[in-house]
């Protein structure tokens, strides 16, 4: 979607969660794999930070229906594919420091949902954090 049609969007009178949700479910329609929708709609130079500039924007859509559709449109594409990343875009590695008992507690939570612990940590990635858990972590 170019910046022009987004532009129209923003400008246009009426609801833009509504758009956004409109938006994404046209692209999820198409079937992309589950990282071409992510990168579109959810991704720093997606549609949602497009029409949600600020982080308080940001964070009222973020508690909305539509939001919730769109994530529930994410993971289904993500069941799809079996979380599979797909070779069109670079991947990258983290490295993150968490106590054992953590690490064990998620390998155990892998291993009882028969997945990898690198896709049980990208489901858990794309989770929402609200800003009381958030306030908690700081």
């Amino acid at each position: 979607m170019d910046s022009a049609h987004i532009t129209a969007i923003m400008e246009a009178p009426g609801d833009r969660k509504s758009a956004a949700q409109r938006i994404a479910s046209e692209m999820f329609t198409q079937q992309p794999d589950w990282v071409t929708f992510f990168r579109e709609v959810l991704g720093v130079d997606g549609i949602i930070r497009k029409l949600f500039a600020t982080p308080e924007e940001m964070a009222e859509f973020e508690r909305s229906a539509e939001y919730v559709d769109i994530q529930q449109m994410l993971a289904k594409l993500r069941e799809k594919s079996n979380g599979q990343i797909d070779d069109k875009e670079p991947t990258c590695v983290i490295t993150v420091r968490l106590p054992k008992s953590l690490h064990a507690s998620l390998k155990t939570e892998a291993h009882s949902r028969r997945t990898s612990m690198n896709q049980l940590c990208i489901s858990k990635l794309l989770m929402v954090v609200d800003e009381e858990m958030g306030a908690m972590e700081s």
